[in-house]
């Protein structure tokens, strides 16, 4: 007698605890122990055609279920079939406990029910590799060769990841066939031979990343950050006035800038304020993450050019539109969105901006603020603990590592009172009302979208307590819904933070795609849709919402592309 799957989660009809008992009932007593002895289960959570709806769900599930078993999280495939899995290797005694209580987790959270499947037809996903060891410095040195050579295409999904065993690997992430992954390997091989860099390939395992694109550009961007007064950065750099300041900042090394501005000596950093003459030109300092400078020159035939036309906001009700005609986003669905440029001081789109909606993990970055004041009032540490949590809940979005900053600060109410007192700039709808229940069912905590856009201007700006740590932990690597998914170009420097719930499908942060020209242009970009009834089929739904937030980032970065000259 051989089970080839057991499917009693995918069916409703029967109660969940109805259920569980049959379950075990199934496996320790109706049926004979030598039948399963030599077989081992995985449970499944989604079957899909879609690899991006699947890693999706993975990133969604992994705080529900917790992160120690995350770890035994898996892509796997089956022919043109994706699945997420957890590859305990549980025997046929073991996998109903388990099961029973991820059933429990899930229901909870609005999750689709997974269920148990006999490890059979399953193929492991396949990544290359460009080398491993414990020194993360001598593997970022390796990871800007392999970056520089192979380009942005593969630089996308290029990653240093920490291994279970505490080691660093850089990493291709192709999550393809043994086969086709060896040929991508090879040809990898021929490329960087010059390099003495050797790929091969390594089974995919879900570890930890701890470095990939949009960390690599965050260390190598521009430093020019605050400009005096009503005029932005964009005014200053186009038509310089007399009586304009800029300040720059370089934090990691005290260097000149030479060429000075004309009339002017060496400029000294950090943080020194420059007044501008009438000049013709503005040098401008870069600071690579290696230390070295590189100048670049503006000149004042540069102007801004500023859209009295609400062009993308009619795009996208006019998007929004046509999917509620369709069916596509139900009556009782609400949507808000909001586009922020950062460099001309505009509000591009302003859709539902100051209604109160659910937060989901959106709230993560919040409870960072709160905890930074108190660090920065010397009421708090932040070490290696604080730091370990802090990156758990910003990257991961581990719910019981934002309960532990929570506790930190002094609890939700403590947080909120932090951020409407000290931050009234910011929040005018925030309510930090609860931690994040079990299962991940956080609804009480909502915001405005407008409130968003606030924080990240003021982050942008380096404004708030620990500006640059922040910014850091927002620019660590993970699955976005603005610029993952989207043509926007290979590239594009990403701080953002996304939320999921039965009820909610969100994402807040800012884009900085590149210029013709080679510089960097900032947008706030924020997208949210909020259900009150929780969705039959929690999977199809978020994986649909996710979609139409990434096509409304489309329609943004392809307006802001004709405005101001992007990549």
């Amino acid at each position: 007698m051989k089970l080839m799957n057991l499917t009693l989660y995918k069916n409703k009809p029967l109660q969940l605890w109805g259920q569980c008992f049959f379950l075990f009932f199934l496996f320790v007593v109706a049926l004979p122990q030598q039948v399963f002895a030599a077989e081992k289960y995985n449970i499944v959570y989604l079957l899909t055609d879609d690899i991006d709806l699947a890693l999706d769900y993975k990133d969604d599930i992994e705080p529900v279920l917790g992160t120690t078993i995350s770890d035994k999280l898996r892509i796997v495939s089956k022919g043109k079939k994706y699945a997420v899995i957890y590859n305990g290797g549980d025997s046929s005694q073991s996998v109903a406990s388990t099961l029973v209580k991820h059933v429990d987790l899930l229901e909870k959270a609005g999750f689709d029910q997974p269920y148990a499947s006999m490890e059979q037809g399953f193929s492991r996903l396949y990544n290359v590799s460009y080398g491993m060891g414990p020194n993360i410095d001598a593997l970022k040195r390796t990871y800007n060769k392999v970056y520089a050579t192979l380009g942005e295409d593969v630089g996308r999904n290029l990653f240093i990841e920490k291994t279970a065993k505490g080691n660093y690997t850089l990493i291709y992430r192709r999550r393809g066939t043994k086969k086709s992954t060896s040929v991508v390997a090879r040809r990898h091989g021929r490329i960087l031979r010059l390099k003495k860099i050797r790929p091969s390939i390594t089974q995919e395992n879900n570890n930890e990343v701890v470095f990939g694109e949009s960390s690599l550009l965050d260390e190598d961007e521009e430093k020019v950050v605050v400009v005096k007064g009503e005029r932005t950065v964009m005014d200053v750099l186009s038509a310089p006035q007399v009586g304009d300041e800029i300040v720059i900042v370089q934090e990691k090394n005290i260097l000149p800038l030479s060429p000075a501005l004309p009339g002017l000596p060496s400029i000294v950093f950090p943080a020194e304020k420059i007044k501008l003459q009438a000049v013709k030109k503005v040098y401008i300092a870069k600071v690579t993450g290696r230390g070295k400078r590189v100048h670049k020159t503006v000149s004042s035939t540069l102007r801004v050019k500023r859209s009295s036309s609400r062009k993308v906001e009619k795009s996208i009700e006019a998007y929004i539109a046509k999917l509620r005609q369709k069916g596509k986003i139900s009556r009782d669905e609400a949507t808000g969105w909001m586009v922020f440029d950062l460099a001309t001081g505009e509000s591009i789109v302003d859709i539902n901006a100051n209604r109160k909606f659910q937060t989901a993990s959106m709230i993560k970055p919040f409870v960072a603020l709160a905890f930074f004041h108190k660090v920065q009032a010397g009421q708090l540490t932040y070490g290696p603990r604080s730091r370990r949590n802090m990156t758990a809940m910003i990257q991961r979005s581990s719910n019981s590592s934002t309960n532990w900053v929570m506790r930190q600060v002094g609890g939700p109410r403590a947080c909120e009172a932090i951020l409407t007192k000290y931050y009234p700039q910011i929040f005018k709808g925030i309510e930090l009302k609860e931690y994040i229940p079990a299962g991940g069912r956080t609804y009480k905590n909502r915001a405005y979208p407008s409130d968003y856009v606030r924080f990240l201007r003021e982050l942008w700006d380096r404004k708030l307590p620990h500006s640059k740590e922040m910014r850091r932990l927002m620019a660590l690597p993970g699955r976005d819904r603005l610029y993952f998914g989207t043509p926007i170009p290979r590239g594009t420097l990403v701080y953002n933070k996304t939320g999921s719930t039965a009820h909610l499908c969100g994402d807040m942060g800012i884009l900085v795609p590149k210029t013709r020209s080679g510089s960097r242009y900032p947008y706030v970009i924020v997208g949210i849709i909020e259900k009150k009834s929780r969705s039959a089929n929690y999977g199809a739904w978020v994986a649909s919402r996710s979609k139409v937030i990434r096509q409304v980032s489309t329609l943004v970065y392809r307006e802001m592309k004709k405005e101001h000259r992007l990549r």
